[in-house]
């Protein structure tokens, strides 16, 4: 049952001004690449913050909103965002602890906001993820534990320490009854799209279609969320899953959340059986298309991407698979698509 007002809000002019205040931010590049003859704009978050992922600027948002919530909960004042890394947020941050699930890259985001802030971060992630991941979050501070086999038993050992521990669950998923933080994470990443926007009012060249490669579906559903409310010349949107992890197209098709079944998909950070329902929600109520990849597709656009100089992983290199197979069967795309490539190569 899809409610009546939309579950998902974001505020991006406070969600771009947080980023604005970080001294090392600077918009990730929007590139050029000649694909057979078509112009493929491609936005590079390989480089965001300098861990390697849109996740970036998820995670450290959220964790640094829900800080300065807990400031004002216990003082009745909320601290100027250019306070955050004042001795009033820290004396709260060190009595606090972040706990998520992790497919890696929004682990590294939530530890780098906790390890920034002066907080702690515990990581659940499973046998699947990548060691250099490990590495990468032990390096940030956090407490890492290997949870299951699955992002989903990653998912329910995070839910159970948070429980358990009394610790700040920060999912970048959502389900019934648990939406505030994962909001806040996905009003993060509204920052990529409004760095398209400021690009594309520069040149009045707007895309005809937006390839978006989605997991739990966040970042899909923020930066759809963003076209659809600014954007003056609508592009076609596609939002792009792995066929063994297909769960927001078959919510969509059956107007509820519904898991999806299937392998282990070599697009790891992509590889989620359950939607959050703050995507679902945005998503069925903003006129976009589904469609689903295969290991192989997205191994050769891996390989396409690295040969003009663009080194990524299967997950970031999804929209671009997705629109090399409508490119291949000629389908009803236009001659200006635009892809996110969402994370560096992984190893």
């Amino acid at each position: 049952m899809i409610p009546e007002e939309p579950l998902f809000a974001p505020d991006s002019a406070r969600a771009m001004a947080f980023a604005q205040a970080c001294p090392i931010y600077k918009p990730t590049a929007l590139i050029s690449i000649n694909d057979d003859g078509i112009q493929v704009a491609v936005k590079d978050e390989s480089t965001r913050f300098g861990l390697g992922s849109f996740k970036a600027l998820g995670g450290i948002y959220a964790v640094g909103q829900l800080l300065l919530d807990e400031v004002a909960a216990r003082t009745g004042k909320r601290p100027d965002m250019h306070d955050m890394l004042g001795d009033e947020v820290r004396s709260v941050a060190t009595s606090q602890t972040f706990v998520c699930a992790s497919a890696g890259n929004h682990g590294l985001a939530v530890a780098t906001g906790a390890k920034l802030f002066g907080a702690q971060a515990r990581i659940h992630v499973s046998s699947e993820v990548p060691s250099n991941f490990v590495t990468r979050l032990r390096a940030c501070g956090a407490q890492v534990s290997i949870s299951g086999d699955t992002y989903e038993q990653s998912v329910a050992a995070a839910n159970r320490d948070a429980r358990d521990s009394g610790a700040s669950l920060l999912a970048d998923g959502s389900w019934e009854g648990y939406t505030q933080p994962p909001a806040l994470v996905m009003e993060g990443y509204t920052v990529l799209a409004v760095e398209l926007v400021d690009s594309y009012e520069k040149t009045g060249n707007w895309p005809s279609d937006v390839y978006l490669q989605a997991g739990v579906g966040g970042m899909a559903a923020a930066v759809t969320f963003i076209i659809r409310r600014d954007w003056p010349v609508q592009p076609r949107i596609v939002i792009v899953e792995p066929t063994a992890a297909d769960c927001l197209a078959l919510s969509a098709a059956n107007g509820e959340l519904t898991e999806a079944v299937g392998p282990v998909s070599n697009m790891g950070r992509l590889d989620c059986k359950a939607a959050s329902i703050l995507s679902f929600d945005t998503l069925v109520r903003s006129n976009v298309e589904y469609q689903t990849i295969t290991d192989n597709e997205a191994s050769a656009a891996v390989a396409s991407l690295d040969y003009v100089g663009l080194r990524t992983s299967p997950s970031g290199a999804a929209g671009f698979a997705a629109w090399q197979r409508d490119r291949a069967l000629d389908k009803s795309a236009g001659d200006a698509p635009l892809i996110v490539m969402s994370e560096q190569a992984i190893g």
